[in-house]
């Protein structure tokens, strides 16, 4: 796999979402490399602990403890599932990440040693629903509340840019891993013999093993000339019943119970159905290809092998 020397080039990173599931990955991932983190938290320190104090909601942050970085690295923002969107789930999903990623990017736009590059997530949602076309960096943003989210997310960090921080928007594809995300929610149906497709089965999903998520951020940590959006997705992405087919093959269980469409919007609700499941994304990782990354899980039998058959 491409990626960094632990012993290049240490980084001192600031990360907020640290404690997510992404986040935990990353930064045990980035600390074997030698770099160290320092998250950003939602309450006062204590004495002992390093970590810096913010809160997007009052729109505070500790902006003297963030000078000196290295390297930012911002994830934080609603989760999008666990409940319906209703119209104060959708808010809270895009005001989490506009008004988090404007106070993040605007109190870096003001420090006396500002970092060499900010990361900050954003998602392949950013280009709607690409049915069979296949969409890149180059592509333009597409319709619906996460296209819409993902424009506002990547907006907000106007300001570093402005201040002549290198800015690179992370256009994360569905994270793989077996700790916690959309593959832990589906390998208890899927290991009883109950997994199937999904509506039409013929949506596409841009998925990536959280492996090549971390060597991602560490590959481009260590490559100042790669700025703006960079998608993170492997560069097979998969239809539904790919997936389905896919899976069942691992576990070595059958996936013979599809869920119509109908269901799914019955469940979630139409909008939350139709953006998170029965709509994809056909997306390639042209700048990380391009800039000689190498996915170490580029296929989903080889990702899920990885994660649910080995030690790993």
């Amino acid at each position: 796999m491409t990626q960094p020397s632990p012993t290049s080039s240490p980084r001192l990173i600031a990360m907020t979402g640290a404690s997510g599931l992404l986040g935990s990955l990353l930064t045990a991932h980035l600390e074997s490399l030698g770099h160290r983190i320092v998250p950003l938290i939602r309450h006062k320190p204590a004495k002992d602990q390093e970590a810096i104090f913010w809160s997007p909601e009052h729109q505070e942050i500790d902006q003297d403890a963030l000078e000196g970085f290295d390297a930012v690295i911002h994830l934080a923002g609603e989760n999008l599932f666990g409940l319906r969107w209703t119209a104060a789930k959708k808010r809270a999903i895009l005001e989490s990440r506009e008004r988090g990623t404007t106070l993040l990017a605007t109190t870096l736009a003001r420090l006396t040693e500002k970092p060499a590059v900010l990361i900050s997530a954003s998602a392949v949602g950013f280009y709607g629903d690409t049915h069979d076309a296949w969409a890149d960096e180059n592509s333009p943003a597409g319709t619906g509340f996460l296209a819409e989210v993902c424009q506002a997310w990547e907006s907000s960090t106007e300001p570093a840019r402005a201040a002549g921080i290198p800015v690179v928007n992370a256009r994360l594809g569905v994270v793989w891993s077996k700790d916690g995300g959309a593959l832990s929610k589906m390998l208890p149906l899927f290991r009883a013999g109950l997994g199937g497709k999904l509506g039409p089965g013929n949506q596409y999903m841009a998925w990536v093993d959280a492996a090549d998520v971390c060597a991602a951020f560490a590959f481009l940590l260590e490559r100042p000339d790669i700025t703006g959006p960079v998608n993170i997705n492997a560069p097979e992405p998969a239809t539904n019943t790919e997936l389905t087919r896919t899976l069942g093959n691992v576990l070595g269980r059958p996936t013979i119970f599809p869920v119509p469409s109908f269901a799914l919007r019955l469940a979630l609700g139409k909008d939350q159905a139709d953006a998170t499941l029965l709509q994809g994304q056909r997306v390639r990782p042209a700048r990380l290809l391009e800039a000689g990354f190498n996915f170490q899980y580029p296929s989903l039998d080889s990702s899920l092998r990885h994660i649910l058959l080995s030690d790993a």
